[in-house]
């Protein structure tokens, strides 16, 4: 039979209506208990790995500290929430929920070998559709994704008791909300390290606001937007008043001839930047709602420095930092953040304002 551009039309027009009528009727099994044949499996995953090997050319590179103990740490809370219960850990490394899934999440031993860190950060940002792997809540916050990634590299060579140190936090008999809480940032709101901000002695104006920002997804974040999603209005404030009552930061800064402590006191009006102490410090004019920074962990607050400096503005109340911290120069950032997280200590009264 002589196949004609006719004949060829029918053919495939004939086999796009079998397949819709095989769809109508019904009769495929979408079921997950039946699993997916061999060659299906083969098929999806081979089309998911060449996806994310092509889509990951178009990540940022990865940060040059990516596999600090800061990174690994700052994820690992997160990931026994959010993702231990598909993928295991070394306390649970056979997870019943996953065994029953199509396809099965995948044990994640092997997973730093297969894939580059900018693979990982390319499904970790954007998950994987047909699975129950979801994309992040806040995709742009490189900073996160790349914890993640950092964490999910060390993962496999963890002992149980390295999982339990960095994903538990102490015990709070009765209070889960607040065991939320001090899963990352400490019974005593100080826990840090470099992973975490300092949340003793914080303005409870101030907690109160971000954790409602954070609950109304106003303030981006895959974790703590996960971390409060289902926590009532008044447990919140309960939280910020606890925090904010225990002894930490506070709003009183000494000055001292250092260049942090110059921009801190009295800015860089060259640039156009005000004194940080008229809005953060123990000023008259300080709105409660402002963060108290005097005693903040110095890479918290260099990180939050850097991600004003580049990110766009979600809303007009955040807008007044963002453009203060894109008028400041590279080498001022850590050189403020450093002066607050030393308390201003070592008062030496500044020769001249600059």
């Amino acid at each position: 039979m002589r196949l004609t551009w006719r004949r060829l039309l029918v053919i495939l027009a004939s086999v796009v209506l079998l397949g819709l009528l095989i769809a109508w009727s019904g009769i495929i099994n979408i079921g997950a208990s039946s699993g997916h044949w061999r060659v299906t499996a083969w098929a999806l995953h081979w089309a998911m790995q060449n996806s994310v090997r092509t889509y990951a050319l178009f990540e940022p590179d990865p940060p040059a500290d990516l596999d600090s103990a800061a990174n690994i740490r700052r994820a690992a809370g997160h990931y026994e929430t959010a993702c231990a219960f598909c993928h295991g850990s070394p306390l649970a490394p056979a997870p019943v929920l996953a065994a029953h899934m199509t396809p099965a999440p995948p044990r994640l031993e092997g997973a730093p070998a297969k894939w580059t860190p900018r693979q990982f950060a390319r499904i970790v940002r954007h998950g994987v559709k047909y699975t129950g792997m979801p994309s992040w809540i806040a995709p742009q916050r490189d900073d996160e994704v790349w914890s993640m990634v950092a964490f999910l590299r060390a993962l496999p060579k963890m002992s149980g008791e390295d999982y339990r140190r960095l994903a538990f936090g102490p015990p709070v008999p009765e209070d889960p909300a607040l065991e939320r809480c001090a899963r990352c940032h400490g019974v005593d709101g100080s826990s840090s390290g470099g992973a975490f901000p300092i949340l003793a002695g914080q303005s409870e104006a101030y907690l109160v606001r971000t954790l409602r920002a954070y609950a109304q997804g106003t303030r981006p974040s895959g974790v703590m937007q996960f971390a409060v999603d289902d926590v009532p209005e008044i447990e919140l404030q309960r939280l910020a008043r606890y925090y904010a009552g225990l002894p930490g930061l506070s709003d009183g800064s000494l000055p001292e001839d250092t260049p942090g402590a110059r921009i801190a006191f009295y800015g860089l009006p060259d640039r156009d930047v005000p004194a940080c102490e008229s809005c953060h410090g123990r000023s008259a004019r300080r709105n409660p709602a402002y963060p108290r920074l005097a005693g903040q962990d110095a890479s918290y607050l260099a990180a939050r420095l850097t991600r004003m400096k580049k990110d766009e503005p979600l809303n007009a109340r955040a807008h007044v930092m963002h453009t203060i911290a894109a008028r400041l120069p590279e080498e001022a950032i850590p050189a403020v953040a450093g002066f607050y997280a030393q308390r201003g200590a070592g008062p030496v009264a500044p020769s001249a304002a600059p």
